[in-house]
């Protein structure tokens, strides 16, 4: 009796669950790309409260409160990159 088919069936598994794990590869990929992180500058607090104080005098549709608004969520992301 042949024992090619249970040979056959070996090398398939073994190729399906190398395959599956190298989906779990921890390393990245491109050795040289280092994660920079950009400093948060942080503003004394009688400069945020005059920067309120000029926000509030913009009209609530102005392209500068949206622009702000931006800019924090990438104050937020700066933070978190940082961690």
């Amino acid at each position: 009796m042949s024992n090619a088919g249970c040979w056959k069936r070996q090398v398939a598994v073994l190729a399906i669950a190398t395959s599956l794990l190298s989906g779990c590869a921890t390393v990245a990929s491109e050795p040289g790309i280092a994660t920079v992180c950009p400093p948060v500058l942080e503003y004394p607090n009688d400069v945020q409260a005059r920067a309120a104080e000029e926000l509030g005098l913009l009209p609530e549709m102005s392209a500068i409160v949206e622009m702000l608004a931006d800019y924090g969520v990438i104050r937020d992301q700066a933070r978190a990159c940082t961690l």
